[in-house]
């Protein structure tokens, strides 16, 4: 389906096509969905996202060594200042990271799945970035540590 619409193509020849937003939306919410399912299901620290993760991790503690993760700031992504800090950062990683600069969702607390209030969207970059951060923190590890609830274990038996 997204080859059929041209996806692969140059963005700035779709203006405002509702299909092609919609498309794009909904690979970010499978992309959240699959990430939440997968740090819930396992001990992130021990996540590898990419094959640049100690790059990633390195470069953004020199970047933005006071940046809170665990409860992020949407305006250290969406305010002019910010988007001037992160360019940089964004940019050393084209054509290293597959869709760096691809519209991804980012949980703006890390201890709160996804949903409309606990979301925002970044690029891929400041999504991994961020995420890396977290998990080699141990941020997300409450996650894969909740008990199993009782929908689950009924599916189980």
């Amino acid at each position: 389906m997204e080859g059929g619409l041209g996806l692969d193509m140059d963005a700035a020849r779709y203006e405002n096509n509702a299909e092609v937003e919609m498309i794009w939306a909904m690979k970010a919410q499978h992309q959240a969905e699959t990430y939440f399912k997968l740090i819930s299901a396992m001990d992130a620290s021990r996540l590898r996202l990419t094959k640049y993760d100690d790059d990633i991790y390195r470069q953004f503690k020199r970047y933005f060594k006071t940046l809170k993760v665990d409860v992020i700031r949407v305006e250290d992504f969406k305010s002019e200042d910010a988007k001037l800090k992160w360019r940089p950062f964004c940019n050393m990683y084209e054509g290293k990271v597959e869709d760096f600069n691809f519209g991804t969702l980012l949980r703006i607390d890390c201890n709160k799945g996804y949903d409309e209030e606990n979301t925002i969207l970044v690029t891929r970059i400041q999504f991994y970035a961020v995420e890396i951060a977290r998990n080699r923190r141990g941020l997300n590890k409450h996650l894969s540590e909740k008990p199993a609830s009782t929908e689950t274990l009924a599916e189980e038996r």
